[in-house]
């Protein structure tokens, strides 16, 4: 049975994501039954959404979720939605506190594009979650205490009873991921 694993960068950011790109390269040398895709979010959250579902229903069925930051954000929703698995990178968890920082003009630091995030927008994407993890082991989380921008104990705290991978060190932009290639690998018996 093949899988597609659909993987979302973190907020502004894109499909050139340094370590998005290191695991899809993974992915193509040592699996030969998963596609991995890898779509450039659009910044607009509810444009991202509609863009997503487009995605699940062009590759439904099998679909693996992966994401990092923000990305993770949008997994774990959409693999609690589809009741299947996830693999979140320092996720962003619920209720996305202090994102009011992003309030008015934006840049996306890898695309160079400008735009604006709105009270409305905010409550938006806070409401794209679960009251609840579901299904604790569907999650792999990997976390690194050197996380300058998600507190990874919250994250702990909030991911109890999922798999939880804590790498102590590193930052957000998870310095160790080509370490945990294997286990994201085995996590969703990838062949």
């Amino acid at each position: 049975m093949s899988n597609t694993i659909l993987y979302f960068h973190g907020f502004k950011s894109s499909s050139d994501s340094g370590k998005a790109q290191e695991f899809k390269k993974f992915i193509e040398n040592k699996t030969s039954q998963t596609k991995i895709i890898i779509p450039d979010l659009k910044d607009d959250f509810k444009e991202a959404h509609k863009q997503i579902e487009g995605l699940i229903e062009k590759n439904n069925p099998n679909i693996l979720y992966m994401g990092s930051s923000l990305g993770g954000y949008y997994a774990l929703y959409f693999a609690q939605l589809y009741k299947t698995k996830s693999v979140l990178i320092n996720p962003a968890i619920p209720p996305l506190k202090d994102f009011e920082i992003h309030l008015g003009k934006n840049e996306n630091y890898a695309t160079g594009n400008k735009f604006t995030i709105s009270k409305d927008d905010i409550s938006y994407v806070r409401s794209l979650h679960h009251k609840e993890i579901l299904e604790p082991k569907n999650n792999l989380i990997l976390l690194e205490s050197g996380d300058e921008i998600l507190n990874y104990a919250e994250s702990s705290s909030h991911f109890r009873g999922s798999y939880i991978d804590i790498f102590y060190g590193g930052n957000h932009s998870y310095t160790s991921i080509k370490e945990k290639f294997t286990k994201i690998k085995d996590f969703f018996d990838l062949k």
